[in-house]
């Protein structure tokens, strides 16, 4: 029986700015995925907070999170994630206090101890850079404490969040946040989508370390993953150099846009360079409905992975939405086999 009988599906986005639009453009394309995602079936959406990149517009995650939430219906919206050493704890709860009382059971918080950015824009939203991320354990904590239900004399409290049921998630792309997603007993997210040579280790340093918890009575790994489809091998591989490009971009210290695709990357990098981008790239799935379905399988034997999470950078938007239409066919049709 296929692995994807039995877990569910959902979706990563950055809210892509391409090359030739606006970020108004960014935002109308990212609530058009989340709508059509809902329809087919997907679990959740989850944004990321990236700073001082132009090609992504979801640095105030929380914002374009309430954005979605309040343009759907069921599908949960969430954090993937926030980089909690860039704010104040009690901020983040306030922020995710409100949007759990505004959209009440859809609401997921995905947090990261990474900056999710550069050096000078990390200096610009940390004030200086002492905060490398070792703190992440005792903000985590503070940040829990505001959810829970306030005590007599407590001089602070999150107001919405106190006593609010909002599902804390660690990410990683390194071991860090899975030793100590595991010791907590919290769900764990992986970044297989650019860091995919951790995959493995993270995920059993994560289920070796798990311990029971109010939260969690049993590990529960969700795996974030490239997965570009079309209608054949060849055009899916050619929608997927969009976000090739965007990776050497970032390699090469110019990011910007997200381009559109090209027929042939050879001519734009050198041996090197595509080395270097392989390495944050190579986990990724691009094919036809056949090969995705025959590749994801073998994935999720190989990681026992409990979700997936799928990110598809591609230009073309009705190309993008037919991309997840095609993985959630895949979901779906060994579901309904399942049942039949």
């Amino acid at each position: 029986m296929s692995s994807m009988t039995k877990i569910p599906f959902s979706v990563l986005d950055l809210s892509p700015v391409f090359e030739g639009e606006t970020v108004n453009d960014a935002f109308k394309r990212t609530l058009s995925l989340a709508q059509r995602a809902e329809q087919l079936g997907y679990h959740r959406f989850w944004l990321a907070e990236h700073h001082n990149m132009v090609g992504i517009a979801s640095a105030a995650t929380s914002v374009v999170i309430g954005y979605v939430a309040g343009n759907t219906e069921k599908i949960r919206v969430g954090s993937g994630g926030i980089m909690l050493s860039n704010h104040a704890p009690i901020v983040i709860a306030e922020q995710f206090g409100t949007l759990e009382s505004l959209y009440p059971g859809r609401i997921d918080l995905g947090l990261g101890r990474a900056p999710g950015t550069d050096r000078p824009a990390t200096m610009a939203l940390r004030r200086n850079l002492n905060n490398d991320g070792e703190e992440f354990p005792e903000q985590l904590e503070e940040l829990r404490f505001f959810f829970k239900e306030t005590v007599a004399n407590q001089k602070v409290q999150a107001v919405p969040g106190a006593g609010l049921n909002v599902p804390i998630w660690l990410l990683s792309s390194s071991g860090f946040s899975a030793h100590l997603a595991g010791v907590l007993g919290l769900p764990f997210a992986f970044a297989a989508h650019f860091s995919p040579e951790y995959t493995l280790p993270a995920l059993k340093l994560y289920r070796q370390t798990f311990q029971p918890s109010d939260d969690l009575p049993k590990p529960y790994a969700m795996v974030a993953l490239n997965i570009v489809a079309a209608d054949s091998d060849e055009e899916a591989e050619f929608l997927a150099t969009s976000q090739t490009q965007s990776f050497l971009n970032l390699i090469r210290g110019k990011p910007g846009k997200i381009p559109p695709p090209v027929a042939d990357m050879n001519s734009i990098w050198n041996a090197q360079e595509k080395a270097l981008v392989e390495s944050r790239t190579g986990g990724s799935i691009i094919g036809s409905k056949d090969t995705v379905k025959r590749k994801l399988e073998a994935y999720l034997e190989e990681t026992k992975a409990d979700e997936i999470m799928v990110n598809a950078m591609v230009y073309d938007q009705q190309k993008r939405l037919r991309s997840y239409e095609i993985i959630a066919e895949l979901f779906n049709e060994n579901a309904a086999k399942k049942t039949a």
